[in-house]
C-alpha cells in the first residue's frame, strides 16, 4: 500500500506542478460571480481544473475526480478532490495567497494531499503514514506543528462564508470571541493554505465551517502527518464532506473546541 500511495503522491505532485505552471504569473480576467458577488470564479479556475482533470484521467483512469468547478462522482469510494484555485478572491485581486489543492481520498479518509501556492513558490505534501513535507524557496523540509500550549499565546486563523452578509451563522461571533481569548487571529482567504501553515508551525490552530471537501482534504492530511490534530468543530472525527473543521498543533485543540462550544451556547 505504501508503494501505491507513493505513486499516487508522485502523480499529485506532478499534476499540481503543471497547474501551478499554468497559473504562475497570470492576472485574472473574466471574473464572474457564482452564488453571490463575493463568490468569484475566473477563466483560470476553469482552465486549471480542465488541465488537472485531463491529466488525472490519463494517469489514473480508474479513479474519478471531483472538482470545484466541474463536479464529478462524489459517491465514489476513492476519488480525487481538486480545488484548481483555492482563494479565488485573492487570485482575482493579485494577492498571492492562493493555492492549487489536490487530494486523494479513500474509504478511510485522506491518502495523499498536495497543496501548492504558485505565487509564493511554496508546495506542501503528505501521504498517509508518510510524514508531511514542504519545499519553499528551493529548500526541502519535514513539517512539524508548533509547540504552543496556551490559547492565550496562540495564533489562530479562520474564514467566513460567502453569504456572511445574510447568514446569521457567519462566524462573526466566533471571530470576536477568539480575538479576546487567543493571542491573535488572522483571515488569509484560502483554507488549504491555512491548514498547511498550521502543519508548518507558523499558525497554531484553525477553525472554519461551510467548507467543501476539496477545500480541506489535502491540507487536513498535511496537518495530521505533521503531528497535528484535525476534527470537526465539536471535536468529533474529521470527515471532509461534513463542511467544518478544527485543525491544530494538538496541544490547544480541546481548548479551541471548548471555546466554540461556549459561543454556541
Amino acid at each position: 500500500m505504501a508503494s501505491e500511495l507513493d505513486d499516487a503522491l508522485a502523480i499529485a505532485r506532478q499534476v499540481a506542478g503543471e497547474a501551478a505552471a499554468l497559473l504562475r504569473g497570470v492576472r485574472a480576467a473574466d471574473v464572474r460571480s457564482k452564488s453571490n458577488p463575493r463568490d468569484l470564479v475566473t477563466e483560470w479556475d476553469t482552465r486549471a481544473e480542465e488541465l488537472v482533470r485531463a491529466r488525472l484521467a490519463a494517469l489514473t483512469p480508474d479513479i474519478p475526480m471531483v472538482g470545484e468547478e466541474g463536479g464529478g462522482d462524489a459517491t465514489a469510494a476513492r476519488r480525487w478532490l481538486v480545488d484548481p484555485i483555492d482563494g479565488t478572491v485573492n487570485f482575482a485581486h493579485g494577492l498571492p495567497l492562493w493555492t492549487v489543492s489536490i487530494a486523494l481520498e479513500g474509504a478511510a479518509g485522506g491518502e495523499v494531499g498536495v497543496v501548492t501556492a504558485p505565487a509564493l513558490g511554496w508546495t506542501f505534501w503528505a501521504r498517509r503514514a508518510g510524514g508531511a513535507w514542504a519545499e519553499r524557496g528551493g529548500e526541502l523540509a519535514a513539517l512539524a506543528v508548533s509547540g504552543v500550549a496556551e490559547l492565550g499565546s496562540a495564533l489562530l486563523v479562520t474564514g467566513f462564508p460567502y453569504d456572511r452578509a445574510t447568514n446569521p451563522r457567519n462566524n462573526f461571533a466566533e471571530w470576536e470571541h477568539f480575538q479576546r481569548r487567543a493571542g491573535a487571529c488572522r483571515r488569509l482567504g484560502a483554507a488549504s493554505l491555512d491548514l498547511c501553515l498550521v502543519a508548518s508551525g507558523a499558525l497554531d490552530g484553525y477553525w472554519e465551517r461551510w467548507l467543501q471537501p476539496w477545500d480541506v482534504a489535502a491540507g487536513a492530511l498535511v496537518v495530521v502527518e505533521a503531528g497535528g490534530r484535525v476534527t470537526d468543530t465539536r471535536g468529533e472525527p474529521f470527515v471532509a464532506t461534513a463542511g467544518d473543521v478544527v485543525a491544530s498543533n494538538g496541544a490547544i485543540h480541546d481548548m479551541i473546541v471548548s471555546e466554540l462550544a461556549e459561543v454556541r451556547s
